[in-house]
């Protein structure tokens, strides 16, 4: 049961693969393998039970929290690589000529090529 989870839990794009990154930072690794375990035991009965496909629940893109916290990280990186950010309101996308500015939940960001 186990096994399967560790394997659920690294495939991409996968609700079982949120729902163990949800359950591994509140209760830890080993009692999230366990609840994704058995999130697979209840997916099999069913499947046996009804005799039709497994049909993956559709996956909302509404991990906000994780896109914040995976944003702030890679600008972080940004800054010390040296580019110039700057904190603005609002969201546009602009492109001229050799200059790509655009902005991600007030963050401004502003690429100048050579």
């Amino acid at each position: 049961m186990v096994e399967c989870a560790w394997a659920a839990s690294r495939k991409k794009e996968s609700y079982l693969k949120r729902k163990y990154e949800s359950l591994a930072g509140r209760r830890g690794k080993k009692k999230a393998l366990v609840a994704v375990g058995h999130k697979i035991i209840i997916a099999v009965y069913h499947v046996i039970k009804n005799i039709e496909a497994y049909q993956e629940p559709v996956l909302h893109d509404n991990n906000r929290r994780k896109q914040k916290k995976e944003m702030k990280y890679h600008l972080r990186k940004l800054k010390d690589l040296g580019i110039e950010i700057n904190e603005t309101e609002g969201r546009f996308f602009t492109e001229a000529k050799n200059v790509l500015e655009y902005e991600i939940d007030t963050i401004r960001i502003r690429r100048v090529s050579v």
